[in-house]
Order: structure tokens, then C-alpha cells, then sequence
């Protein structure tokens, strides 16, 4: 029990930008640091979900309120995950050979494809929360969120990794991996019980998250916490748009 509430914690300060209560953090803890990760992106999704409900009780313009929730897991993520797929969009579109692409993903320089795809992908959830929006919607949210760090967590863990990614000093596991799919399957079950259209949001955050790491893993040669972050972006502006449109 104490593995996992270090791995919790671990997780928190790792992958959330609310000040962590409790800081803790154990090498030995990896593997429950990201089985605890869907939990946290549940909990940050429900915020997401409340904050969206928030909104809605003032009389707040459209185009601010699509701001603000398009944003909103951005900035509760410390944009951790958002930097995932800039990399992976500056390695993967150079289109140089792969040890080339491999020294762009650890670049810590922005490259312009990096803006471009940051500034097409911000254009498109925008575009996907201007529109007209139930309340009881905002609910799938937690559940959506969950299910794509499922995904990414289940990769991490049953995947080769790249000798640069920080996750190779980590023992995997098929175990824990297999654990991360069953949850993301249970997402995917639970989905079906969302009201109207809300049951494709969550096949559809799952499908997206899970083909972002089957390309980038093959154009890269390798897994690694970028292509997870990618995958989580992704996969949730996928979700998002078959929940809301």
C-alpha cells in the first residue's frame, strides 16, 4: 500500500500542476506511478467537467468560454504533455533519417513544425468547444480523460523503450501493461451508459491515443514519455470532438 501511495504522489507532482500535498518519490515506484496515472486523469477531468459547469452559470461570451476550456487541461497539466507532442511533431515531420529524427526529439529547441501543429492543433479545439454544448455533456469528461492515460500508461509499460526515453531504467512489466488495457477497456464499457451521443467519445479518445503511439512508436523505433504525451493530446481532442460535435 505504501508503493502505491508513493506512486500516487509520484504521479501528482509528475503530471499535475495543483501543488502536491504530499511529496514522495522512490525509483522503485514507477510502475505504480503510471497505473496510478488514469486515476489522476480522471480526477483532472472531473475539474475539467466542474470548471466547464462554472463557467456556464455567468454570462460569459462564446468565444471566451471556448478559450478557457480548451485551455483548461493545458494548464493543469503544466503543459507537460502538450511539449510531448510539440517534439514529436518537429522529429517525426523532419522527415530525416531515423537517428536524425531521434536527436530532434531530445532537442530542446522549438522547430516550426512544432508551432505549426501546436498552432493548428489550439485552432482546432477552440473550434470544437464554440459549439453549442448540453451541460450533461461536460460529465464524460473524467471518463474520457482516464480512458486515453490508460493508453499511454499500458504503452509506457509493455513497450520497448528509446535508449533516450527516462523511462529505460524502468523495469516493465506485461502484468501492469495488461492491467492499463483492461482499464481502458472498462472505459470504453462504461462509456456506452453516456447519454445521446456521449458513448462515442470515449472509443473514439481511446482509438486516437492508441494509433498516435502505434505511428510515432514506428517512425521513432521506440517508446518514450513524448510519444505518451503525444498520444494523451491527441487522444483527447479526438474524444473531445466526437463528444461535442
Amino acid at each position: 500500500m505504501k508503493k502505491w501511495f508513493t506512486g500516487f504522489s509520484m504521479c501528482w507532482g509528475m503530471f499535475c500542476a495543483i501543488p502536491n500535498p504530499v511529496r514522495r518519490w522512490e525509483q522503485g515506484c514507477y510502475r505504480q506511478m503510471l497505473l496510478c496515472l488514469p486515476f489522476l486523469g480522471g480526477f483532472m477531468g472531473a475539474l475539467w467537467a466542474l470548471f466547464g459547469k462554472l463557467l456556464g452559470c455567468f454570462p460569459i461570451p462564446q468565444p471566451i468560454f471556448a478559450l478557457c476550456m480548451a485551455a483548461f487541461m493545458w494548464c493543469v497539466t503544466g503543459f507537460i504533455h502538450l511539449d510531448g507532442f510539440m517534439d514529436c511533431s518537429d522529429a517525426v515531420l523532419s522527415r530525416r533519417d531515423l537517428e536524425r529524427r531521434r536527436e530532434i526529439l531530445k532537442d530542446s529547441h522549438v522547430g516550426s513544425f512544432a508551432v505549426i501543429c501546436l498552432t493548428l492543433l489550439a485552432l482546432f479545439q477552440y473550434s470544437v468547444w464554440r459549439s453549442d454544448i448540453a451541460a450533461e455533456k461536460l460529465w464524460a469528461l473524467p471518463l474520457l480523460c482516464a480512458a486515453v492515460r490508460c493508453v499511454s500508461a499500458g504503452a509506457v509499460l509493455g513497450l520497448a523503450p528509446l535508449e533516450s526515453s527516462g523511462y529505460r531504467t524502468m523495469e516493465h512489466s506485461r502484468s501492469a501493461a495488461a492491467a492499463a488495457w483492461v482499464m481502458a477497456a472498462v472505459c470504453v464499457g462504461l462509456g456506452f451508459l453516456l447519454p445521446e451521443r456521449g458513448f462515442l467519445c470515449v472509443p473514439v479518445a481511446v482509438a486516437s491515443a492508441g494509433l498516435t503511439v502505434f505511428l510515432l512508436r514506428r517512425n521513432l523505433g521506440g517508446m518514450c514519455g513524448d510519444i505518451s504525451g503525444a498520444a494523451i493530446t491527441l487522444g483527447e481532442a479526438c474524444g473531445c470532438a466526437a463528444l461535442l460535435l
